[in-house]
């Protein structure tokens, strides 16, 4: 056999790969730590086409309204400076109507705690004395009666005071921790800036590339799915952002109605983390059911209340109406998508698992109707309710027992045209 050159070369590229995954096996600690430098290294360029992919999804709604500029680098870069003026004002105003707030909360929590705390053990007193058995059976259990109840509740509000603090100061470090990392920062910006003002010379670059190391099938068809995939994060991203901002709105309306407290605080604590799909909003409910709680304990049930209305009104019509239909993709399996890309990266994987699953199952929608039409499987089989499927041996069942009944049927009309024959 003769060996040419094609052959050489999958055999060195084999063996290359074989290599390559023996020392991933084998050496994992200096894996480990060459990881580690790529990574840092890789990861501004990674956070700056994320920020580039995200600013984009604005970006082109603004450009379309500079059309009328003929200047394509005028238009470029008037939407540009434009977006990222509209995001800081966003983000700013935000920040601006959060830290008021906040103080405002803390100060306010800071004076009704203790009273909030006389008024819970006044009312555990006078449920044990309109329930005397059960006070009796706290008596002689005397590892609960001696157990000061206010001392309890009291080193409860603490720890989660001092939780509170703690996050604070984690808070703090990680801002800390950015502001010593600010290289990265600019270095993500300034990749994220030049992304977006030649994003079309980099996707004709990137086409470039397939095409000359890539089969023509192949390319066309990577090309295919990385527009599907833009196309589907875009999507995801803009109607993510609209399905928060009504949620917060509906929020901040029906607080109002029914006379609640921290109605912008609350509000928009569940509008930004309704940014994580399904959990995000139950999150930002046990915050601001916690909140109202120390100010009215019936408030925070009608709070709890109001939320499940208006998640099963935003479930049911807002979401797939706004978030849903846009990016293709069933109710089941968002969720599964939330709890694989939770469990896996946390909440940036919420985030990136929805619509990656999206792209996915309309793929594998594709991929299986042309396998279907390919395999000429009756169109009856494949309704919602398909017929009884036979199985080889009902199938064989069923010939023999239609072979008998022709061979009887044989028989008469054998028999029939002998006594039609004797009679003549």
């Amino acid at each position: 056999m003769q060996l040419d050159k094609k052959l050489i070369h999958r055999i060195f590229l084999c063996l290359t790969g074989l290599l390559f995954l023996v020392w991933l096996l084998t050496d994992t600690q200096r894996v480990q730590a060459v990881w580690s430098t790529v990574s840092a290294l890789v990861s501004p360029f990674v956070a700056g086409a994320a920020v580039a992919f995200v600013f984009n999804v604005p970006m082109r709604g603004v450009e379309k309204q500079l059309s009328d500029l003929r200047k394509p680098g005028l238009r470029r870069g008037l939407a540009l400076v434009l977006t990222i003026g509209l995001i800081i004002l966003v983000l700013a105003g935000v920040v601006g109507l959060l830290i008021p707030q906040i103080e405002k909360t803390v100060d306010t929590l800071s004076t009704r705690i203790p009273p909030f705390i006389k008024r819970a053990r006044e009312s555990m007193l006078l449920f044990l004395d309109k329930h005397p058995e059960l006070r009796t059976w706290v008596e002689e259990n005397p590892e609960l009666s001696n157990v000061d109840w206010n001392s309890v509740i009291q080193r409860t509000f603490s720890f989660l005071g001092d939780s509170a603090g703690t996050i604070v100061d984690s808070a703090f470090s990680a801002i800390g921790s950015v502001t010593g990392a600010i290289v990265n920062v600019f270095i993500s910006l300034f990749f994220a800036i030049y992304c977006l003002t030649r994003k079309e010379i980099l996707a004709r670059q990137g086409r470039r590339i397939l095409y000359a190391f890539l089969p023509e099938r192949a390319s066309d068809e990577i090309i295919r799915i990385l527009r599907l995939t833009n196309a589907t994060f875009s999507k995801f991203i803009s109607g993510q952002c609209l399905e928060a901002c009504i949620l917060g709105c509906l929020f901040a309306v029906a607080m109002m109605i029914f006379g609640m407290p921290y109605v912008p605080l609350v509000s928009v604590i569940i509008a930004v983390t309704a940014l994580v799909p399904v959990v995000g909003a139950f999150v930002g409910c046990v915050v601001g059911a916690f909140f109202i709680l120390v100010d009215s304990p019936i408030q925070a049930v009608t709070f709890v209340a109001m939320f499940l209305v208006i998640q099963q009104l935003e479930n049911n019509l807002i979401y797939p109406r706004v978030v849903g239909t846009s990016i293709g993709l069933p109710g089941m399996w968002v969720l599964v998508a939330v709890t694989v890309g939770g469990g896996l990266m946390g909440v940036g994987g919420m985030l990136v698992m929805i619509p990656l699953v999206s792209v996915l199952y309309t793929l594998l929608g594709e991929y299986t109707a042309a396998r279907v039409a390919d395999r000429h499987i009756p169109a009856e089989k494949l309704m919602d309710q398909p017929p009884d499927l036979q199985t080889a041996y009902q199938k064989r069942r069923e010939r023999i027992r239609l072979e008998k009944m022709r061979l009887r049927f044989q028989k008469k009309k054998d028999k029939q045209s002998d006594k039609e024959q004797n009679k003549e």
